[in-house]
């Protein structure tokens, strides 16, 4: 059986190891594979006798998959599957899974590495330090920047599912109240520092958000010009989740006007992010090349997962399926 991962280089660049994969299969992985809307030859080239072929982010499409005879397995190393043309796999029996809960605790530890930063400014401080400043100030101590105390403030999650829970326990750990907004309400989770509400009473009532919701038509923009003219003044804004989530053109703007008091992004919109896009020049704004996912921890549990996910394919055992 021949098993071809396309671009294995990002869930592991050396630090990890295809052995499970090897053992089931004759393995080729292929760092990376590039793809240009309407260029399938290179994808097709390399998958074109391929019964079992991973993908992270290289798309399998419609077109790609008229034109292949063997394939009976697309694994997606990730949570999100829009990568393949899950329909077209369907109509052909190819079996699509994916990766769902591999990075909770680590989406959560880097929502608050983001927050805490916004909070504290701990890099700029440790760099004035190095200039000299503390050395040469007057006063024992000093701030360039305005320093935010979590405890007490409201926290606004739009999407509470495995993530936006973590990311709640966290906040309430700091003593913080947690807004949660989501389309299936776990009652039980509320408390009196977690409640419920609705997506309008979330805006106006939070102090920070973060967003942990999947990117539908419905969720696509969700944070845009209208929304944040909902939002407290100095409002402080957090996505680990989706880049198309928020209209960057309107973000960048209510930064640079004061309305959100800063931003903190590990996605965007297009990724690797384009040179012109809006955010990079915006005001109190903090962008991370989407790397919440990335600890060590968390790649080899993705990698586990994705091999069990074929195993159990292999004795008829169906799991994480996302084309039934």
């Amino acid at each position: 059986m021949k098993i071809v991962v396309l671009d294995g280089y990002t869930l592991n660049p050396g630090d990890l190891s295809w052995g499970d994969l090897e053992i089931l299969g004759e393995l080729t992985v292929y760092e990376r594979t590039t793809f240009n809307v309407g260029e399938q030859n290179k994808v097709i080239e390399r998958i074109a006798d391929a019964e079992v072929v991973f993908t992270n982010k290289t798309p399998i499409t419609r077109e790609t998959l008229n034109q292949l005879t063997n394939l009976k397995y697309i694994g997606v190393l990730a949570t999100g599957y829009n990568v393949v043309d899950i329909q077209a796999a369907k109509e052909k029996g190819i079996v699509v899974t994916n990766i769902p809960t591999y990075g909770t605790d680590a989406v959560a530890q880097m929502t608050f590495a983001l927050l805490l930063e916004m909070c504290h400014h701990v890099w700029e401080h440790s760099e004035e330090v190095k200039k000299g400043e503390w050395t040469n100030n007057p006063d024992w101590c000093f701030w360039k920047y305005p320093l935010i105390e979590l405890s007490g403030k409201n926290i606004g999650i739009i999407g509470f599912g495995k993530i936006g829970q973590a990311v709640g326990r966290v906040a309430q750990a700091f003593g913080m109240n947690v807004l949660a907004f989501d389309a299936y309400k776990n009652e039980e989770l509320e408390s009196d520092t977690l409640k419920y509400v609705e997506l309008d009473e979330l805006l106006n009532q939070s102090d920070v958000i973060s967003l942990h919701c999947p990117l539908f038509e419905s969720t696509k923009g969700i944070i845009n010009r209208n929304t944040i003219d909902k939002m407290k003044e100095g409002v402080m804004l957090i996505n680990t989740s989706r880049g198309p989530l928020i209209v960057e053109d309107d973000l960048a703007e209510a930064l640079n006007n004061g309305k959100v008091g800063g931003a903190a992004l590990d996605v965007v919109s297009t990724e690797p992010i384009e040179s012109d896009n809006p955010l990079l020049e915006a005001k109190n704004c903090i962008i991370t090349p989407h790397i919440s996912w990335a600890p060590v921890e968390s790649r080899k549990r993705l990698l586990d997962i994705a091999v069990n996910n074929f195993e159990k394919y292999l004795q008829g055992n169906l799991v994480n399926v996302v084309n039934k």
